[in-house]
């Protein structure tokens, strides 16, 4: 079974979250899949949804996808391609991306997100991780092209305030070895591919990634984006889907 757990603002209160028809049911995170009571909810009008964790770090994954590491001309990695984007940089559902104003070419990279749940530290191998997975979510690799090239390194690129919008929710019990990913801009298909398609999957990476930091939990890692790279502009609506996840939704507008 397949449960999506929101973090929601409810007046002055943050909690933990299911959605059912047009309520959020508040849960005890620790045990989300206990039954809901009708006097422990909220319209969902009355609601805000919040990043679905609030993590330390987000370790972002580049060219994790064969595909895009053509479309960039790149050569396949023979191990993952880690970079780091700080948490001033996330956004929910719903809220705006703004662009860089530094940057003349901004482009949306729809991605799976990696959960984790308990602190992970050298793990003794890809087959140890499922256990420090909380779940998975939807996440916009938001970077600034033009940038990301000049520089070489990726932190200014990818570093930008709202350039890391993340949710809505956390899926717990997905399976994420092969599931429909893709980003539209304007209801226009951008990118389309399955999470088979990763070089590295999720659970490698949880594992590769445990060998060099401690994992808290909260703490995200973002798996890659498939071939499709275009930019975006001021007014633009950007949603990145992934089957059994999610939609997350951000409009685009230009600092001012």
């Amino acid at each position: 079974m397949i449960l999506h757990l929101y973090r929601i603002q409810h007046k002055d209160q943050v909690s933990f979250a299911v959605l059912r028809e047009d309520r959020f049911y508040f849960v005890d995170v620790r045990n989300p899949q206990m039954p809901v009571s009708a006097e422990k909810s909220a319209p969902s009008s009355e609601c805000k949804i919040l990043n679905p964790t609030q993590p330390t770090k987000i370790i972002g994954v580049g060219l994790n996808y064969k595909d895009h590491a053509e479309e960039r001309n790149k050569p396949i990695p023979s191990e993952p391609l880690l970079f780091i984007k700080p948490s001033t940089a996330l956004v929910a559902h719903e809220e705006k991306i703004v662009l860089p104003p530094v940057s003349k070419r901004v482009d949306p990279e729809g991605e799976l997100a990696i959960i984790i749940g308990r602190q992970a530290h050298l793990l003794s191998g890809p087959d140890d991780s499922d256990r420090f997975i909380f779940g998975y979510s939807c996440f916009n690799d938001v970077t600034a092209r033009d940038l990301q090239d000049k520089d070489v390194q990726f932190t200014r690129a990818k570093g930008f305030d709202t350039c890391a919008p993340f949710g809505p929710c956390v899926a717990i019990g997905v399976d994420p070895r092969d599931l429909a990913i893709s980003t539209r801009v304007n209801g226009q298909l951008r990118q389309s591919s399955r999470t088979n398609q990763l070089i590295f999957n999720a659970q490698y990476l949880v594992w590769y990634v445990s060998q060099i930091m401690t994992l808290m939990p909260g703490d995200v890692i973002s798996t890659g984006t498939p071939s499709g790279i275009a930019p975006i502009y001021d007014g633009d609506t950007v949603e990145i889907e992934i089957e059994s996840v999610g939609l997350l939704r951000n409009t685009v507008k230009r600092q001012e």
